[in-house]
């Protein structure tokens, strides 16, 4: 049925309320379907107003950050005298539960009560055990700076058929328009840093710039970009509907000229144009070695991780039950990571563009001290009849929207998600499995070239990297497909990898850790498992998926090529000691301890001796 123009009314009427109060933890309700976006099981477009005059909702404090915070806990307060199991809470963000600004996808489609997902819920006997006798009790909540307010709804009729049936008061930011959550990134060139960061601020209110400099040397401004991107922008539902939430103003600075390894603070700043200034926290990085320098070096790989919620809300318990394991253990060992890169999938939005947000604030402690750098998976960029090699809709409408916006990477064009880096004595190329990498295709081409472009006497560690399993995985859906591998994944590859010498092709998408022996044409090409010297005759290729989302099983079957497989969440850590002595190490998200490792010792003529199709035809001819 067709809400009224009285409803919407009454519902913008209701901001009434505050108290204090204090919460406890608890066991959160869990459901049985994993791997489902939280967010979609709401059922937001059935939401009816049943407005009980004795329900209620306060929500306190009433003003969040005021000392610069931009992660505040909030204490709310809940009570109807007709309590059920299904009740829940939702959090909204802008505060204003209004449809008024929200257009039907088509002729057919009815204009909703309320329009926009919550950015996340609790249901009401979370941490409340006494609640559906007494009608009463605390839920805490971790908000963070989203550029607008908030409010909480209470609705019965579980997330199936939601009936709002009281809605707190508003609560904000003191500066809801901060610049937040700053993501650093390798420039195109070595020696350039660049800044990613989001805010409120367009360039008509403010102008925005990042202020740098080495920790003994002079300060300096550099210039940022701004972007953004509307509804309109969008490919497809959720994200062009009630999944919509405005993205802010994303802007990008780049700093260039750095000196290798050195050290530098920064803070982000916009110039209002009545001569104030807004300010960020001041963080600090560590310039990138220059390429081939020879010293120790660390890289983090995983994919696959998403976002997950510390306040116990809905999404922590079935969705990625490991995101926060991955994010915490990599921030307790960052003063030993140098450059981190996740492999594709990497909040799990699916078109629930608030989750975004989400995601940055989760690993801002990361990505604002070293390069976080993206590969394109399936969630950030499929979607029917846009130009993925894959016609899902795993993407919710987001289409690569939101990836190419939110972060940088240094590609030539970020619609094509794919480019190279260096770091020190690493060259790594990254690979869009979700555009065609097959011979002949432009990305084929790309593959090649960076491959070609390594000189392995300065830079002898070579990676692959890419979200689907283009090599191998005993993974069960790959298994039973009888691939072991992305179908048409490596027939074009292999040949590349074998010609150029990778060390290592690392894959997300399956959600699990495997390791092969080195391989080519399925055939193990060295019979050792935890150390390697000498000639390279073969690509080691690693599934590294189990960054945090539900883990995916693997087949009964266990090649003889799989030298290590383990069900858990983890990530994998490189380090690179000198030109010829590399550390491998697979470590578990739960505890941080390495389960599978090995080394590498390996000479400059060690790359450069001929294996099966790995060096051209030559003649005797003198």
């Amino acid at each position: 049925m067709r809400s009224t123009a009285g409803s919407v009314v009454v519902l913008l009427l209701l901001f009434l309320l505050s108290v204090v109060g204090s919460a406890v933890s608890g066991v959160v309700r869990r459901h049985d379907l994993a791997g489902v976006q939280p967010l979609s099981r709401v059922a937001i477009h059935k939401a009816r107003l049943a407005l009980e005059d004795k329900a209620y909702v306060k929500a306190s404090p009433l003003l969040l950050g005021i000392k610069g915070e931009d992660t505040e806990w909030v204490t709310v307060e809940i009570g109807t005298p007709k309590p059920t199991a299904d009740d829940w809470i939702g959090v909204f963000s802008p505060a204003k539960l209004s449809a008024s600004t929200c257009a039907p996808e088509n002729d057919k489609d009815e204009v909703p009560l309320i329009c926009s997902a919550p950015v996340k819920y609790q249901f009401a006997n979370y941490s409340n055990p006494d609640y559906g006798r007494t009608g009463k009790g605390f839920l805490r909540f971790q908000l963070i700076n989203q550029r607008a307010d908030f409010s909480f709804a209470l609705f019965s009729g579980g997330l199936d058929n939601p009936r709002l049936i009281a809605l707190s008061n508003a609560i904000s930011f003191a500066n809801p328009k901060a610049p937040v959550y700053p993501r650093l990134a390798q420039g195109k060139s070595w020696n350039e840093m660049t800044i990613t960061w989001t805010s409120g601020y367009d360039i008509n209110e403010a102008l925005p710039f990042v202020e740098w400099g080495s920790k003994w040397g002079p300060v300096t401004r550099s210039p940022a970009g701004t972007l953004t991107f509307n509804r309109g922008s969008m490919c497809g539902s959720p994200a062009r509907t009630f999944g919509w939430r405005d993205p802010g103003f994303i802007h990008t600075s780049y700093l260039k000229e750095l000196w290798p390894n050195a050290e530098y603070t920064y803070k982000l700043g916009h110039q209002l144009f009545n001569g104030s200034y807004i300010w960020s926290k001041s963080y600090s990085f560590q310039a990138s070695p220059y390429p081939g320098q020879n010293s120790l070096q660390q890289v983090i790989i995983f994919g696959d991780m998403g976002k997950a919620e510390r306040d116990g809300s809905n999404e922590y318990n079935n969705y990625q039950p490991g995101s926060l394991n991955t994010t915490d253990m990599i921030v307790k060992d960052l003063d030993n990571i140098d450059i981190v890169f996740h492999i594709g999938d990497i909040t799990y939005a699916n078109g629930y563009i608030s989750q975004w947000d989400q995601f940055t604030a989760q690993v801002e402690p990361i990505t604002s001290r070293v390069p976080y750098m993206l590969a394109s998976g399936n969630h950030e960029r499929d979607w029917p009849n846009t130009g993925s090699f894959y016609g899902t809709t795993d993407s919710g409408g987001e289409c690569g929207v939101l990836a190419e916006t939110m972060f940088y990477i240094p590609a030539e064009n970020s619609a094509k998600y794919w480019y190279s880096t260096d770091f020190g004595m690493f060259h790594f190329c990254i690979a869009d499995t979700e555009h065609d990498w097959r011979e002949g295709s432009e990305q084929y081409k790309f593959i090649e070239h960076c491959l070609a472009s390594a000189d392995r006497k300065k830079q002898p560690w070579l990676i692959f990297a890419a979200h689907r399993v283009l090599g191998y995985s005993s993974g069960k859906s790959y298994v039973a497909e009888g691939s072991f591998e992305e179908p048409m994944g490596r027939e074009s590859l292999q040949k590349l990898w074998q010609k150029y010498r990778v060390d290592m092709a690392f894959f997300g998408h399956v959600h699990n850790y495997e390791r092969t022996c080195p391989i080519y044409q399925n055939q193990c090409v060295n019979n050792e498992k935890l150390h390697y010297s000498g000639t390279m005759n073969g690509t080691i290729h690693v599934v590294v998926g189990g960054g945090g989302s539900h883990l995916s099983n693997f087949s009964d079957t266990v090649p003889n090529w799989s030298i290590y497989r383990d069900l858990a969440f983890g990530f994998v850590k490189l380090t690179a000691f000198n030109h010829s002595s590399l550390l491998f190490e697979y470590k578990r998200s739960s505890d941080g301890k390495v389960y599978d490792s090995f080394t590498i010792s390996r000479d400059y003529r060690d790359v450069l001796a001929c294996v099966h199709d790995s060096c051209p035809p030559t003649t005797l001819a003198t």
